[in-house]
């Protein structure tokens, strides 16, 4: 199972529909609150350059928004 971690704030739509994606998958993943996560927010932006959520991690390979053909094809998802 891969490790995926996502890193949101809560008014962002985009990290409801990856959050709907990977339940309907049935993809574990834990999710980290940059507004109130200070040292999330750090990680988010040392790994991925951005501010913007969602900023996904897939064991080490980070997809920038919700773009559900990068997600299924790290996760092996088939259609």
């Amino acid at each position: 199972m891969p490790n995926v971690i996502m890193y949101t704030t809560p008014t962002c739509v985009y990290c409801k529909s990856a959050k709907e994606f990977f339940t309907q998958n049935k993809v574990a993943f834990i999710e980290k609150d940059v507004v109130v996560d200070l040292q999330a927010r750090d990680a988010m932006v040392k790994k991925s350059g951005q501010l913007g959520v969602p900023v996904i991690d897939v064991d080490g390979n980070i997809v920038i928004g919700f773009d559900r053909r990068k997600l299924e094809k790290l996760l092996e998802i088939k259609k």
